[in-house]
């Protein structure tokens, strides 16, 4: 005879909470569901340990059915299973949990596997069920099968059923809008999205006969890293993040104190820059999927990485996909950010061929953790390297002399203290950052034995500047069109440029840019754009805020080069000829600088004519 009860609720309201927001994405209920399954398993196999169980032959497992015609879905466990008393208890009491009242009663065993604590994960199957049935029987010799059934209102009815195995099967009858969760496809997806690692054999329609589980029981992850080998990292990679480009290299975490946590993180091969934030670290509890990318327990840049996690002490909230404030979890973040520390100071050290092959790859996800973590950049800030003109890699200490090539140019070494103890002057090092558009500062540099740093990342800039905050006073940064070296100029006395900067000003008729001349050793180039470094640097931050004062070409300077020939003949020209070489040798300085204004480009076109006229002629 079926007897009828209230759910015992605080509120007559909440009911449309749960199914409606209680979940961000209503396919995950499937986890929720088949989660349940996998504790009642772990529940059960735990008593069999104890001696209260007897066991069981046959595999534990869970089975997902789909009926069509019939609208269900039905997901069924041989797990412990629960009498009339238990139904009435923990399913129609919302959020009263299963499994603390388990391991209350049993924590001296361990309560290890056991995922759910608030008992909410059922009734996440009302976003996409009008009407949910329960078929279950308890593990105990005396049970009875129990037949529960609600629309997820505020009534259900109970009963005793036929039911002889024992487990719990949940019959879901899917409302016609969400009918997608009756196509396989669809299932399958969501067992892999959110049941890839679950601790028991997961089947689609099992038949009993030659059934594939659509999970992967012992992830690579619980292994021990000594007995992992090389071609199962890669292959746990291909599998997980349906990439096929290998990655760079990859850590094995696994630890059991002061926290248990496994996983492996891998750093991918970029493969352009659009694929930068395109990083998935996937978080698991007892091998149950959380969330991708967890940002209190994988700082921002480490998002870069591929990977997953597995901490069963992460403390989640009522809905299982948040995390809770607490300090374990930032005690397991810093650990994870020291062990990639450790993993690429490793690496730089041991196979330092090795990480300069992998450093464009590295490069922008090193950086961006310096830029947002101290303590990494407290790690991590001797093993960042740059490449310099020859190609070759450098950290900042080699740059700046201190490690220094025994047959590097005297020019390039300084020291790095004063004598009598003093604190030495910041180093200059010197930047490029467009190899092409710099192209003649950068031969300027190399002929006179000078070095200068590539930047051929978008966080260069960004980074530059943290450093000279960071090691205030040690380092000076200058883009190689900033000022000119000493060791580009020829020494001697200085001699007087006053008339040859008026008749080049004058005859330029520009009256925004300053100019100023020095005697080159390079004699071929005519004149070069200099542009203070500070007031590059503030108008390129502006540009980037879209504030006012962008343009730093306000600061430019047009430096002449005495040495050259067209400009030690300057003032000896009538002014009609100065008028025209003036504007040449302005034009062919912006060209190495940034591209010409329309106007300066077809005046530029217009005056190189005439020159292969003349030539010609």
């Amino acid at each position: 005879m079926a007897k009828q009860g209230n759910i015992q609720i605080a509120s007559e309201n909440m009911m449309p909470i749960i199914k409606k927001w209680l979940y961000s994405d209503k396919d995950i209920f499937l986890r929720e569901i088949v989660a349940n399954g996998v504790d009642a398993i772990t529940k059960f196999k735990k008593l069999v340990d104890m001696g209260e169980a007897a066991a069981s032959e046959g595999e534990y497992c869970v089975k997902i059915s789909i009926d069509k015609k019939a609208k269900t879905l039905t997901v069924e466990d041989n797990g412990i299973g629960m009498t009339e008393e238990e139904v009435e208890k923990y399913i129609t009491q919302i959020a009263f949990s299963g499994a603390a009242d388990f391991l209350s009663k049993y924590e001296k065993a361990g309560g290890e596997g056991i995922i759910g604590h608030f008992g909410l994960g059922f009734y996440s199957a009302y976003m996409v069920s009008e009407n949910i049935e329960i078929f279950t029987r308890s593990y105990r010799e005396d049970a009875k099968g129990v037949h529960w059934e609600s629309d997820g209102e505020s009534t259900y009815t109970i009963e005793e059923c036929d039911r002889s195995e024992r487990g719990t099967k949940i019959v879901m009858h899917i409302v016609k809008e969400e009918k997608e969760f009756l196509e396989e496809g669809t299932i399958r997806g969501l067992v892999e999205k959110y049941c890839a690692f679950m601790p028991y054999n997961i089947y689609l329609n099992f038949t009993g006969k030659d059934d594939k589980a659509l999970n992967n029981t012992s992830p690579l992850y619980l292994k021990n890293p000594k007995d992992c080998t090389e071609e199962e990292y890669k292959e746990f990679y291909r599998n997980t993040f349906h990439d096929y480009h290998e990655p760079l290299f990859w850590i094995h975490l696994n630890m059991d104190y002061p926290f248990r946590l496994k996983g492996i993180l891998y750093f991918p091969k970029v493969k352009s820059k659009v694929e930068l934030e395109r990083g998935k670290v996937k978080l698991y509890c007892n091998q149950v999927f959380i969330a991708d990318n967890i940002k209190e327990v994988i700082p921002e840049y480490l998002l870069l990485l591929n990977g997953v996690i597995d901490c069963p002490d992460i403390p989640l909230n009522v809905s299982r996909s948040f995390l809770q404030n607490d300090r374990q979890v930032q005690k397991i973040s810093k650990h994870i950010t020291k062990k990639v520390a450790d993993k690429l100071t490793a690496l730089y050290k041991n196979d330092r061929e090795k990480y300069e092959k992998c450093w464009s790859d590295l490069s922008v996800f090193v950086k961006l953790g310096c830029l947002k973590d101290e303590e990494f950049y407290t790690r991590v800030k001797d093993i960042v390297i740059f490449k310099d003109l020859a190609g070759a890699y450098k950290n900042l200490e080699e740059f700046a002399g201190r490690k220094a090539d025994a047959d590097a140019p005297e020019a390039a070494k300084q020291e790095p203290e004063k004598e009598g103890g003093e604190k030495a002057d910041p180093v200059t090092v010197y930047y490029a950052s467009d190899e092409v558009g710099q192209a003649q500062y950068i031969s300027m540099f190399k002929k006179a034995g000078l070095n200068a740093i590539v930047c051929d990342s978008f966080i260069d800039p960004h980074y530059i500047s943290y450093i000279e905050f960071k090691e205030s006073g040690k380092y000076k940064f200058l883009r190689i069109d900033a000022d000119i070296d000493a060791a580009l100029k020829e020494g001697g006395e200085s001699e007087d440029t006053s008339a040859l900067t008026e008749a080049f000003k004058k005859a330029l008729k520009n009256t925004t840019i300053a100019v100023k001349a020095e005697r080159f050793k390079n004699e071929s180039v005519p004149a070069v754009i200099n542009v203070s470094e500070l007031s590059r640097r503030f108008g390129e931050m502006n540009a980037f805020y879209g504030l006012a004062g962008a343009d730093a070409d306000r600061d430019m300077t047009i430096v002449l080069n005495t040495a050259n020939p067209v400009v030690a003949a300057f003032t000896g020209l009538s002014d009609e000829k100065k008028d025209f070489v003036a504007n040449q040798i302005y034009y062919l300085a912006m060209l190495s600088y940034k591209k010409l204004a329309p106007e300066e480009m077809e005046a530029f076109s217009d005056n190189s004519v005439q020159l292969l006229k003349n030539y010609i002629g």
